[in-house]
């Protein structure tokens, strides 16, 4: 039964956008991939987390070659091994706290953003209901959404909302001055791009919202406050527009660099924003090197984003110390289990004396509770015990029970 918890992956420390991108997972596709990689490397328990800052795979095992097996597997099924060097590994304690700092937003880019609760929790619904995910897994998600509450009721990472989105328009501000008078085109429907979008119309931005179906970016308009443009019309709307904002789920790119050239003509060349927050990307980089577009891709914003995160990085110190608390209440869980049998077995033994003698029922109940607390002397308090049922099986009585186990 027993094993290890393990938590891989690659996310935006270690990769760049141009390899998270190439293994990152779309939800259609996960619950075949996660179905796949259970069955095909070993392991007992596996979840996928891919948002567009990391793709992660938690996974628990009593083999520790069949998680390099799930590495393999994983990045051959995606076609890349060779981000193999960019992937990371954490064992045990370490791969619980990762889990528990990435739930809490403590590893985010934006430390403290709101998103990635949200993100987690379905990475977990899949995993659940592809029966992907376990006992084990289960009670990490359960202590890490626990551990995610306390950071953000016990220190200040929430407060001065950051995200994102909301760098992308402090950058476009710098860019250009005043945005009042601006107009924006967000392509694509992405909970970023929304962000982002109604941030810049706050601020009193001309807003335009177009996508694949028409029916969304009209629901959208409706939510935001602009108006809808057909998307096979994009190029036609795009030299009118200042900034354009890009967060969809397509597996190319959207806008492309002779799209963008034919629309700078049109625009007499006045200089352009694009924010890609997509990944994949869906602007292609050739469009940077045209002049007077300014092209920044969410790998780009991490400067930007890092500025507005100094009183929060303080708060994120307290929020570890408290992660460090609930990971040792987890750690201490994990090792209870070894005693599990132990303690099965016990009260097997002592199913019928219990209801002989009442005074036994409390006696087990400390053992078991020292048990769990002391899985290192479990075996001497389980067999201090059964000798006591096979003396109540002489006739003799519990009298030094007690003080016996105080000893063990």
């Amino acid at each position: 039964m027993m094993g290890d918890i393990y938590a891989l992956g690659v996310n935006f420390k270690t990769a760049p956008v141009e390899v998270r991108e190439k293994v990152a997972c779309s939800r259609k596709d996960l619950g075949k991939i996660l179905t796949y990689l259970k069955a095909a490397s070993g392991v007992e328990e596996l979840c996928i987390l891919s948002t567009c800052n990391r793709v992660e795979i938690y996974t628990f095992s009593p083999n520790p070659e069949s998680v390099g097996l799930l590495a393999d597997l994983f990045l051959d099924l995606k076609g890349t091994p060779e981000a193999k060097d960019c992937m990371f590994i954490k064992k045990g304690e370490e791969a619980v706290f990762h889990i528990f700092r990435v739930a809490s937003s403590l590893d985010s880019m934006v430390v403290g953003e709101p998103q990635i609760v949200a993100q987690f929790k379905e990475a977990f619904r899949v995993a659940r209901e592809e029966g992907t995910s376990g006992k084990i897994l289960n009670r990490v998600f359960e202590k890490a959404l626990r551990a995610s509450k306390r950071v953000r009721t016990e220190t200040g990472i929430s407060r001065n909302a950051v995200s994102v989105s909301y760098a992308a328009v402090e950058l476009a501000k710098k860019i250009f001055g005043d945005l009042k008078k601006a107009k924006v085109l967000l392509v694509g429907a992405g909970e970023m791009g929304e962000l982002a979008a109604n941030y810049l119309k706050k601020i009193g931005c001309t807003l335009y919202i177009t996508n694949r179906t028409y029916e969304r970016a009209l629901k959208i308009s409706q939510d935001l406050g602009g108006s809808a443009l057909r998307f096979e019309e994009l190029e036609d709307y795009l030299p009118s527009m200042d900034i354009v904002i890009v967060s969809t789920g397509a597996p190319t790119y959207v806008i492309t660099r002779d799209m963008v050239l034919r629309s700078m003509r049109k625009r007499n060349y006045e200089p352009m924003f694009i924010i890609d927050i997509s990944v994949p990307r869906n602007v292609d980089p050739e469009v940077g090197k045209v002049d007077e577009i300014f092209l920044y891709d969410i790998d780009d914003l991490r400067e930007v984003v890092e500025a507005n995160l100094k009183d929060r990085l303080k708060e994120a110190k307290k929020g570890e110390i408290i992660l460090w608390d609930e990971v040792k209440k987890f750690m201490i869980w994990m090792e209870s289990l070894k005693v599990e049998p132990l303690i099965l077995d016990l009260k097997r033994r002592v199913r019928d004396l219990e209801k002989k003698d009442p005074n036994l029922r409390k006696i087990v109940f400390r053992a078991i509770r020292e048990m769990k607390r002391n899985p290192d002397v479990a075996s001497i308090i389980f067999r201090i015990f059964t000798e006591e049922v096979e003396d109540v099986h002489r006739g003799k009585g519990l009298s030094y029970v007690h003080n016996r186990t105080d000893g063990a």
